[in-house]
């Protein structure tokens, strides 16, 4: 039997069960060898676990994908908002008619269907506005800069006097209703600055915020006003109010899962175990608590509200 040079060598199978080796001598001979189409997937094989993949995907991970998280839109009427800004309320005012007053599932307050004659075509236009305060079926509503200053109308804010009630007021002019539209809510106007073409408001939060005095706002408050004041009482109702909004209830707390749930899980008592502070910059899995808190704990003493 002929032997071998030194300079012979044998095939890759053969070498490796002869000659004795560690698994990472062996890996560094057939990756040398093989082509590199061949070798990912080995090399990703042996590849360590990539940090902070430990654990599951918490809930606040998963409502970002939507899923069985999605809004319930099914039976909703539409987006509540003023008509579209055209000629006839920049320089006039234009009449409608409140034709019914109806419920929109997710939404404490009343909607109000108003019909006004198109005024370049033979037709109706219908438009859905949030139903103020006194509101009823049969009811003339009148929309422009020269309406007259009655609940349920429609006027720009430089038109209104200071300390008018008004919601569902416009945040940039034209875009059809913004701010103080919950039920129950209103905003106050402060004054003007005819100047600049400014005028502040106070929200319903106690804020106050200067918004162009050609947006409009309607007069009056948001109907469906003390919703939030009766008591649920029973488990049923609450699960009715989230039913028709979307899936967030019931809701278990952190502390109450294991630790591969959630970042607050585990213990043998029901406890943090650790600040419940977390950076903005922080990773999804661990992004739960209080998020790039300012401050924390009670809020005490009189509200002071700064003057911008």
């Amino acid at each position: 039997m002929p032997t071998m040079g030194a300079a012979e060598t044998l095939p890759l199978g053969l070498e490796a069960a002869a000659v004795p080796h560690t698994e990472a001598a062996l890996l560094r001979r057939v990756t040398a060898s093989a082509p590199p189409a061949a070798v990912a997937p080995l090399a990703a094989a042996r590849s360590p676990r990539p940090c902070g993949t430990a654990g599951r995907v918490i809930r606040a991970q998963r409502k970002g994908a939507g899923g069985i998280f999605k809004a319930h839109t099914k039976h909703r009427k539409g987006a509540a908002q003023l008509r579209p800004l055209d000629y006839a309320e920049r320089h006039g005012y234009i009449k409608g008619l409140v034709k019914e007053i109806i419920h929109d599932p997710g939404r404490g307050a009343p909607l109000a269907r108003v019909v006004f004659r198109d005024p370049y075509k033979y037709k109706l236009n219908e438009s859905t506005f949030i139903a103020t305060e006194g509101m009823y079926t049969g009811q003339f509503v009148y929309c422009g800069k020269k309406a007259s200053l009655a609940v349920g109308n429609v006027l720009p804010l430089e038109t209104l006097p200071e300390g008018t009630i008004v919601c569902n007021i416009e945040e940039r002019a034209g875009d059809r209703g913004a701010l103080a539209r919950t039920s129950g809510n209103y905003a106050t106007i402060i004054g003007h600055n005819h100047d600049e073409g400014i005028t502040r408001v106070k929200l319903p939060s106690g804020a106050k915020k200067a918004v162009k005095s050609s947006c409009r706002a309607t007069i009056g408050i948001v109907a469906g006003g003390g919703r939030i004041e009766k008591p649920m009482l029973k488990a049923g109702r609450a699960y009715h109010l989230a039913k028709a909004k979307r899936n967030n209830w019931p809701k278990t707390r952190g502390v109450a899962m294991n630790p591969v749930d959630h970042p607050h899980g585990g213990g043998n008592h029901q406890h943090i175990g650790h600040a419940s502070t977390v950076a903005r910059n922080s990773p999804a899995g661990k992004k739960v608590g209080l998020i790039a808190a300012r401050r924390t704990g009670l809020l005490r003493g009189s509200k002071k509200l700064q003057e911008k």
